[in-house]
């Protein structure tokens, strides 16, 4: 299934930025997950593991902008009791943009294990959308960052430039964030010069935990025994 998605206005906001809100340049797969299982109201970030992604930019790369925006900065703590006035803790940070943005989305159910698969509740969601259920607006990355539309792609949007998988790669993008840890999985990609291929294809996996490991006095201990 390929998706064809606008957005004027957007941020992907890197995983080390704080006071200089610093964009990734494309679309991470993790914010495009997201949005997919925002499209099918659907709110639980595992219900579609196994799906596998293809992120292709339409035209120029989009362009950058600075600007400067009064944001919130606190901690939650018991002396405030979540009474934060804007006086003393907003201040102006730079924060940049992405405008413009055209990209094209391949989405196969493939290796899904879930009775219906998100290419299914894709296509329900964008031939009748009564059928389904979902709150807030549509949005690519932050909340604010709304989009103009989804849709099937057509020949006419333009060429697409897929972003392929490759070890070596210089764009460094996030496929899984965790939200209780706010660590992630990253890949690193290229631009696919020969169209499209299999490297391009992402899949969205959750990363195992490793299981906790054993303490030095309780091997002594048992060594002890």
């Amino acid at each position: 299934m390929l998706l064809y998605l606008d957005c004027p206005c957007t941020s992907f906001p890197r995983s080390f930025a704080r006071d200089f809100k610093e964009t990734y340049r494309y679309p991470p797969p993790s914010t495009v997950y997201g949005l997919l299982l925002s499209l099918t109201g659907e709110a639980d970030m595992q219900a579609h593991l196994g799906v596998k992604l293809a992120i292709g930019i339409i035209g120029d790369d989009p362009p950058i902008s600075r600007i400067v925006r009064k944001q919130r900065h606190h901690k939650f703590s018991k002396n405030h009791l979540g009474t934060y006035p804007s006086s003393q803790f907003s201040k102006p940070n730079h924060h940049e943009l992405l405008t413009d943005i055209q990209i094209a989305i391949d989405v196969s159910s493939s290796e899904e294990v879930t009775t219906v698969k998100l290419e299914e509740r894709i296509a329900i969601a964008l031939s009748t959308p009564s059928q389904i259920t979902r709150f807030g607006g549509l949005s690519l990355g932050e909340s604010w960052a709304m989009v103009n539309g989804v849709r099937a792609y057509r020949e006419t949007d333009g060429a697409i430039r897929w972003l392929m998988k490759d070890n070596r790669g210089l764009i460094g993008l996030p496929v899984w964030i965790n939200r209780e840890t706010t660590q992630g999985t990253f890949q690193r990609f290229s631009w696919s010069e020969g169209g499209f291929s299999d490297d391009c294809w992402v899949k969205i996996s959750a990363p195992t935990v490793p299981e906790p490991a054993k303490s030095t006095r309780a091997k002594r201990n048992k060594g002890k025994d």
